[in-house]
């Protein structure tokens, strides 16, 4: 087995995503993604991954993990999966593992992304990272990721590692307001994460449509049907078959995202640029650039003008950042 051997993950609440280096600075190869579903545990898809594509074990890991990584016991926030760290790195064998936030891991990955892979929503023009300041990063999935980067020492960059996606959902009309109190009555606390995921979209299409039968019983599927579909259906009612509901439930996380983006650039004097992540903002394309994204990101009373010059990157890179970014931690 060649030595410094490298198995990399980025596990999210849906999907394990794998890939090989073969040392550091090699390319990634055999970059594969399965579904948690399928496998009871980051073990045995990590052992499936390597028998699947002949490999041997390798002598090092870097995990990035959609939850926090607090102590040697990690519980996933959106799956049924959980390990300790010090039972996994003896299970497989290896020399040295390294555990990480997913968005921490991505965070590490920003400065090697190419302006290929970004798609710039508004602000001033120019190349990330050509000022020396603070960046945000921040996007949606199967949960809410929140990080960033502040300058370290010489040329270094420091990653954050939070749980930003969990914060307090802000509300900022009555519109708003109506689908805050909708959820709140079904959840209680009303984060971030609430609206901007995967299950948010359903979240908001369900809310809409809970408010518009009223207390009715309707000739629509039940309101446990709408809360309970599959966010691709949704998005596919809005973006294919031109539903009016769907259509709003996207506009309304379009304007939360930029609004909760607009929040963190404040938070963290993120002048160098904010970057969104996540599989979602990828997929709306035209659809979020057309939106109330920028506006809602800028209408920050006072602060609009701050806000006006930072520009927003939307991230779509063919695989997972966040693997180069476990790479980059192993560094």
């Amino acid at each position: 087995m060649a030595k410094r051997t490298r198995l990399l993950a980025d596990i999210g609440g849906t999907n394990a995503r794998f890939a090989w280096q073969d040392g550091p600075g090699e390319p990634l190869r055999c970059v594969a993604v399965l579904a948690c579903q399928d496998h009871p545990g980051l073990a045995e898809a990590a052992r499936h991954w390597l028998t699947q594509n002949r490999l041997p074990m390798p002598e090092s890991a870097a995990i990035a993990v959609a939850c926090p990584v607090q102590s040697d016991h990690i519980q996933l926030t959106n799956s049924h999966w959980s390990f300790s760290i010090q039972a996994l790195k003896s299970e497989l064998g290896l020399n040295q593992l390294a555990v990480v936030n997913d968005f921490t891991a991505l965070a590490l990955a920003l400065p090697s992304i190419g302006p290929e892979h970004l798609r710039q929503l508004g602000g001033t023009l120019g190349h990330p990272f050509s000022r020396r300041t603070p960046v945000a990063l921040l996007g949606a999935g199967t949960g809410l990721g929140v990080s960033g980067l502040v300058p370290g020492a010489g040329s270094a960059w420091v990653p954050l590692s939070g749980e930003g996606g969990h914060i307090s959902l802000a509300i900022h009309d009555e519109a708003q307001h109506r689908i805050w109190s909708a959820l709140h009555q079904r959840f209680g606390h009303v984060s971030a994460e609430r609206v901007l995921s995967g299950q948010g979209i359903v979240n908001l299409y369900a809310s809409l449509v809970q408010m518009n039968q009223g207390s009715g019983p309707g000739s629509s599927p039940s309101r446990a049907t709408h809360w309970d579909m599959d966010p691709a259906a949704v998005t596919a009612l809005a973006l294919e078959k031109g539903d009016p509901i769907a259509i709003q439930a996207l506009s309304h996380f379009c304007r939360w995202l930029g609004g909760v983006a607009g929040d963190l650039a404040l938070t963290l004097g993120a002048t160098g640029g904010v970057f969104v992540g996540g599989g979602i903002a990828p997929r709306l394309g035209q659809f979020l650039e057309g939106s109330a994204f920028r506006a809602a990101f800028e209408d920050k009373g006072r602060f609009a003008a701050y806000l006006q010059a930072i520009p927003v990157w939307v991230i779509d890179t063919p695989t997972s950042a966040a693997l180069q970014g476990a790479a980059t931690l192993l560094d």
